[in-house]
């Protein structure tokens, strides 16, 4: 795939990381409305065949592997563009469940926190890069809100404590082939008190937490020097959004 110009695939490591190997970026535009009153609903496209869950008829579905993650081998017929229902199609999906990732965000010093880790499938992929920037992220348990996720895996991942939080989202990661939906925070915290390693050593984690100020994130973001998709979803969306967080959030300095 053709990379856009200016676009390069690189490390970032935040203690080495300098802002002057970036070129200026262009100033994003504010969103007119407050964050906390942006709505997501459904965009309905003109000619629209509207098919739905229910028209989808489920013929089998088998569990084929079951360790760390689950596979499930699905074989489906759906409605047609022109007609009728498809003939049966099996599809092998990675079922890993609902997630939630946030982004916490200083409005005072204007530091983003992100984290660092190890990720096998950037290893598989062949990435040099497979030590990935990341947003705090984790699975939705059973009984647990998205909210108590971002603020129950902020702390475990970077020690961090969450203040407030404002949805950014909700978003299918790869649809072809697994079924996670991923919602997206910004959470109010002090990032001046935020470094170290951290993360659950029944889990073998090992993550690295430390604080940015937004702009050079959002550079790295932009120059292709962070690679994880929730990292620059986030940030993109708080560069939409900032000024109005930053009215709505702002400690008494």
């Amino acid at each position: 795939m053709r990379k856009a110009p200016g676009f390069s695939r690189g490390f970032f490591y935040a203690p080495l990381f300098c802002q002057q190997d970036l070129q200026p970026t262009v100033p994003f535009a504010t969103l007119p409305l407050p964050a906390k009153q942006i709505t997501y609903g459904k965009i309905h496209m003109k000619d629209s065949t509207r098919f739905h869950y229910k028209d989808v008829k489920l013929v089998s579905q088998e569990t084929c592997f079951q360790g760390y993650f689950r596979m499930d081998r699905l074989t489906v017929r759906h409605p047609t563009f022109e007609g009728g229902l498809s003939d049966d199609i099996r599809r092998e999906v990675f079922v890993r469940g609902n997630a939630v990732a946030c982004l916490p965000y200083d409005p005072v010093s204007d530091k983003v926190v992100l984290i660092e880790q190890f990720r096998a499938g950037a290893y598989a992929n062949g990435r040099e890069d497979c030590w990935l920037i990341e947003p705090v992220a984790g699975i939705i348990e059973p009984g647990e809100t998205p909210e108590e996720v971002a603020i129950r895996e902020s702390l475990e991942e970077a020690n961090c404590e969450i203040l407030d939080l404002v949805e950014a989202g909700r978003h299918l990661t790869s649809p072809g082939a697994m079924d996670e939906e991923v919602v997206l925070f910004i959470g109010r915290c002090d990032a001046d008190k935020v470094n170290g390693i951290h993360g659950l050593d029944e889990e073998g984690e090992d993550i690295r937490a430390f604080s940015i100020d937004f702009q050079s994130a959002l550079d790295a973001a932009m120059h292709g020097k962070i690679s994880n998709i929730l990292t620059v979803t986030t940030l993109y969306w708080l560069a939409l959004n900032r000024d109005d967080l930053r009215l709505q959030w702002e400690r008494p300095k």
